[in-house]
């Protein structure tokens, strides 16, 4: 979690020279992603928070003649090539390669004449710890194939495109927030998007001059029954809603919480719909803080977020638990969970100088505890996918 974004793109560079024999036409990046606030309520049509991150995938790329595209992977050091008919239907290309061809299948089928092309990838966005990396791939190779065949597609109809790829031709249900943050954000801001009618504000989010950073935290936690629990958590949600006669759950206001809750049934459906009515809440509070340039009061938002999610939703894992509660003795201004659960990364507001104390700090409690040393890298938010040249 340590490049810098000139790195992985001379690597991305020497990948395609070393493959294919030339340089390539030009090199395409997109971000990595962390949610500052606003967690399992986007599938609830609620607002979200993230911001883009300076760990980033850079696709390598250049056209070639005819309806075939040739992809070589730094991770696995392996090439795959495929054809028009190849992707005819999600489920012929498999592994890493189905996120690739997904987009090329995504675009063919909105009507976009996809030009053939040869690509390199390589990444310094973790894989498996919630930072968005699929995410990041879909919209670097998008970003590629929409210039090299002058395509015209807006960035405000792009997230919908990559989200395409993920939940039809790769079969992840991800939400439209992932696809979103490494399109759109923008370089010291955070995204505050609407996750009904997809608008979307630009935040300002600028920690550097606030003498701030977030600590990104990765638990190294192994995702403990994510997706099965994701679902029922969601299964729950979407069944409240209808008990509670409303379209989601964004539709309960907080100040008629009490009265919601008293016509749910079970208590565990009572806390479900608890964290998601609040978390909303938490999200319009952090943005309100932010308008006003108080970046340092969103901390104890941030710890409540996390409380919330460990006690009412129940997403959190001892590694999680033991990330924040240590961030917070170590002086962080806030700390939570970020993403869906189970494992993944947890995120510290912490004085800028307090950075290196914070993470020797979470270090040394999994040590204590036996964990496997979590990994941390301090953040600044960062643009959303560019063309670097």
């Amino acid at each position: 979690m340590t490049h810098a974004t000139g790195d992985v793109a001379e690597r991305a560079a020497a990948g395609f020279t070393s493959q294919y024999g030339d340089r390539a036409a030009g090199r395409w990046a997109a971000p990595g992603r962390v949610n500052l606030i606003g967690e399992h309520t986007d599938y609830n049509d609620g607002f979200v928070l993230p911001f883009a991150l300076p760990l980033r995938t850079v696709v390598a790329a250049d056209r070639q003649d005819g309806d075939r595209w040739t992809v070589w992977s730094e991770l696995s050091d392996e090439t795959i090539s495929f054809g028009a008919d190849d992707i005819a239907e999600p489920g012929r290309v498999t592994g890493w390669g189905a996120y690739v061809a997904g987009v090329v299948w995504a675009l063919r089928e909105a009507g976009h004449p996809v030009p053939g092309a040869r690509l390199a990838i390589a990444s310094d966005v973790p894989l498996g710890s919630g930072l968005s990396s699929s995410a990041a791939l879909e919209s670097a190779v998008l970003a590629a194939l929409l210039d090299l065949g002058g395509l015209e597609l807006p960035a405000e109809r792009q997230p919908r495109l990559a989200q395409r790829a993920e939940n039809v031709y790769v079969g992840a249900p991800t939400g439209i927030m992932d696809q979103s943050a490494v399109i759109r954000c923008r370089s010291g801001h955070a995204l505050f998007l609407d996750c009904r009618d997809e608008s979307v504000e630009h935040i300002p989010f600028d920690l550097d001059a606030a003498g701030l950073a977030v600590l990104v935290i990765d638990s190294r936690a192994p995702h403990r029954h994510a997706d099965g629990e994701y679902a029922a958590r969601r299964r729950s949600c979407e069944a409240a809603a209808k008990t509670l006669g409303v379209p989601a759950l964004r539709d309960v206001a907080v100040d008629q919480l009490d009265t919601a809750l008293a016509r749910l049934d079970d208590e565990e459906t009572r806390r479900r719909v608890r964290h998601v009515v609040t978390e909303d809440q938490r999200v319009l509070d952090t943005v309100a803080l932010l308008r006003a340039g108080r970046v340092r009061d969103i901390g104890p938002l941030l710890t409540a977020s996390h409380v919330s999610m460990r006690d009412d939703f129940e997403i959190t894992v001892p590694e999680i638990d033991t990330a924040v509660e240590a961030s917070l003795e170590a002086g962080a201004l806030g700390a939570r969970m970020t993403g869906g659960g189970f494992g993944g990364c947890v995120l510290a507001l912490v004085e800028a100088d307090r950075v290196d104390a914070v993470a020797a700090a979470v270090t040394a409690a999994y040590a204590e505890r036996g964990f496997t040393a979590p990994g941390t890298v301090p953040v600044l938010p960062a643009p959303g996918a560019t063309r670097l040249d």
